[in-house]
């Protein structure tokens, strides 16, 4: 049987942001629960992949990539955590993330000069990422053309990338 009773829970919110919640409604004509009860579903939207017991390695990267920094920054995500979170148990060597990369997805949003540095660094080849003006545009791109976009050859071929319709993104 499908539990489809809706359950009281209880957030702690600080007066601002309760404040802010308050203002949408009011602007939408809707209730603050409303408000609120939409922000969980868009996160949990956004996270996806992360509900998935078997979705490990770069078919996380996605998820995190799109939950942005702001996300890494509120669960203190930095490399050794996302390795655990991302490569954990991931037999198939095709799949995970380098650490690198997840060194650079962790400090993207707090040392952004570093993170630069370091996308140089990993990223030689692909001039038009290094040229860019907004740097977590160059990380997603340069991570999702690692990750999700291409498929996995030996290492002496290069696979043409894989086109999906993504929101945000240009070719």
């Amino acid at each position: 049987m499908i539990e489809s009773r809706k359950q009281a829970v209880s957030i702690r919110m600080s007066p601002a942001d309760l404040r802010k919640v308050k203002d949408l409604a009011r602007r939408l004509s809707a209730r603050d629960s409303d408000v609120i009860r939409f922000a969980v579903k868009a996160m949990l939207g956004r996270l996806a992949p992360l509900f998935d017991p078997d979705s490990r390695g770069r078919a996380l990267v996605p998820a995190l990539v799109e939950a942005g920094t702001e996300f890494l920054r509120f669960f203190e995500l930095d490399s050794s955590r996302l390795d655990a979170l991302i490569n954990d148990t991931v037999s198939d060597p095709e799949k995970p993330v380098s650490i690198e990369d997840l060194a650079l997805l962790a400090m993207a949003g707090v040392k952004e000069p570093y993170a630069a540095l370091k996308l140089s660094e990993l990223n030689q080849t692909d001039e038009r990422l290094l040229r860019s003006t907004d740097l977590a545009s160059s990380i997603r791109q340069y991570l999702y053309e690692k990750y999700v976009y291409r498929i996995s050859l030996g290492p002496d071929q290069s696979a043409a990338p894989l086109r999906f319709a993504l929101r945000g993104t240009q070719s």
